[in-house]
């Protein structure tokens, strides 16, 4: 059965790239773009979904609200409080959702996530395959290096995006700290200036850099003395996510309510 899929923000840059992985995934009797969703009032509302994406006219047209919208699964990649909106309108429509959106307040992140009570939700802070098993890798490199080594987390973006560290930073910081009992929120040392003072072994450093048009990067290096460790994902093509996402909302569609990541749709867990 080929799954029909919704992108909201389909204006943005993740939404063409989305149309496109949707267009692959289409070819393959997988799925296809069924609807797509920008904010009202935007001047794209009744284009042809496939020229403002740059795949071919494909016959959907651009609406502005998820009620004129026909899916089976929603992709969201927009900003929290829309992504929270839509998680609530998928739940009390169940339907499922596949959201990668960043830059969640731990309140915000509990208000979307309680709608996976009534309909099934993929979230995730990156869609890639590589950074799925990056996290993995991870796991594998804390608890074998233990707290021997010094952890540092670099992460590097294009100039537009706005929220810092990334989504993906925070995650790979999660996964390190929860591997060797620590609290992230405890240990996370963001950006160092001025006499810091020596280096305590169990913080977790976070450096950003931001500019040009960078999709992301993101290196964990573990520092021992004589040797280290660097574990690193490059994404150059947005998509990566893409088709990371749509490979999620292929294997969310007909689960039951719950919350799901993208190391569930591997198999990685």
């Amino acid at each position: 059965m080929t799954v029909k899929v919704a992108v909201t923000g389909f204006g943005g840059r993740m939404g063409r790239a989305l149309a496109e992985a949707l267009k692959q995934a289409g070819e393959a009797g997988k799925a296809e773009l069924s609807a797509a969703i920008v904010r009202p009032g935007s001047s794209l509302v009744g284009a042809d979904a496939g020229e403002v994406a740059g795949i071919g006219r494909n016959g959907v047209a651009i609406v502005d609200s998820l009620e004129n919208a026909d899916f089976d699964v929603l992709i969201d990649f927009t900003a929290p409080q829309a992504s929270i909106d839509n998680a609530a309108y998928c739940a009390q429509h169940g339907k499922a959702i596949v959201v990668g959106t960043t830059g969640f307040t731990p309140e915000q992140k509990a208000a979307m996530l309680s709608s996976a009570d009534k309909a099934p939700l993929c979230f995730a802070s990156n869609f890639s395959t590589g950074v799925n098993l990056c996290f993995n890798l991870l796991e594998t490199a804390a608890r074998v290096l233990g707290d021997d080594v010094d952890i540092e987390i670099v992460e590097a973006h294009h100039r537009h995006k706005l929220d810092a560290p990334s989504g993906t930073a925070l995650s790979m910081g999660e996964v390190v700290a929860d591997t060797l009992g620590r609290d992230l929120a405890k240990v996370a040392v963001y950006g160092r200036e001025g006499q810091t003072g020596a280096r305590e072994r169990e913080t977790i450093g976070f450096a950003t850099v931001r500019g040009g048009d960078v999709v992301g990067e993101h290196t964990v290096t573990f520092f021992a003395d004589g040797e280290r460790v660097e574990i690193t994902h490059k994404a150059s093509s947005r998509l990566a996510f893409a088709r990371g996402a749509v490979r999620a909302a292929v294997w969310l569609n007909g689960r039951a309510a719950g919350h799901y990541d993208m190391r569930d749709v591997l198999a990685l867990k």
